[in-house]
């Protein structure tokens, strides 16, 4: 087996597309957390975010036909407009990322959203704080994906714990994502973050996450919960595990 350190630039991109995408189209996001867990081994940070990103989109498009419930817009926009306003607060943070701590964040994060959906069955309810906290799990969740197109994780617990149903948690977190993966691209363009990237990596990510992520939809229409959603679960968990491992010892020594 090739040490993930050793692996070329296009081997990882298409591996980390492969993976994300089976992912994001089980849940309707998480592409860019599995992606970067491993582009992060033979990319830079300002390299792999772009990335992660246009794959997060592309994926959001093709998923988009698992959505079986209506949008809700009243409960989504502020979630919406306070991710726009942290955006930009993200995609300064990466400018200025050190590609180890870049990579203990991803692992930790990968880490803690696999032993979350594993673990918690049923997360108590969390009813109070009105419009004004979803909004603040929007800003976080925008601020993440300015730093590397992971918007989705923080919104995805959060309105778990509200409560919502599943397929309008699916329909929030796919309007909700593309909003804020849009607005993220806009900035990159912006402040000149995509000339970072070999465009030649985007042709590699298309082709190598769109038929996972259809598979993955299809998975999520059959079945709410099942063995294989489990264990590709426990795949990402034990990569967190050692991505955050690898990136600590890296900046402990």
């Amino acid at each position: 087996m090739v040490p993930l350190d050793d692996t070329t630039p296009w081997e990882a991109v298409a591996a980390g597309a492969a993976g994300a995408g089976l992912l994001q189209g089980l849940t309707g996001f998480a592409f860019s957390l599995v992606a970067l867990s491993i582009w992060t081994w033979a990319l830079t940070p300002q390299q792999a975010a772009p990335l992660a990103v246009f794959g997060a989109l592309l994926g959001q498009f093709a998923s988009l036909t698992a959505i079986r419930g209506g949008f809700d817009m009243p409960r989504i926009a502020p979630m919406i407009v306070a991710g726009w306003l942290g955006v930009p607060i993200g995609a300064l943070l990466l400018h200025n990322a050190d590609p180890e701590r870049f990579k203990l964040v991803i692992g930790v994060l990968l880490s803690g959203f696999c032993l979350f959906t594993l673990v918690v069955r049923d997360p108590p309810t969390i009813r109070g704080g009105g419009r004004g906290i979803d909004a603040a799990a929007g800003l976080i969740g925008g601020v993440l994906g300015g730093l590397g197109g992971m918007s989705g994780f923080v919104p995805a617990v959060w309105t778990q714990l509200r409560g919502w149903k599943r397929d309008l948690r699916r329909a929030t977190m796919q309007a909700y994502n593309i909003a804020m993966h849009v607005v993220t691209i806009a900035v990159y363009w912006r402040t000149g973050e995509l000339r970072e990237v070999d465009w030649k990596l985007f042709l590699v990510v298309a082709p190598a996450m769109l038929i996972p992520s259809y598979l993955g939809a299809r998975v999520y229409r059959r079945a709410s919960d099942n063995a294989f959603k489990q264990i590709v679960l426990l795949v990402l968990l034990l990569t967190g595990v050692a991505l955050a491992y690898h990136a600590a010892r890296a900046i402990w020594r």
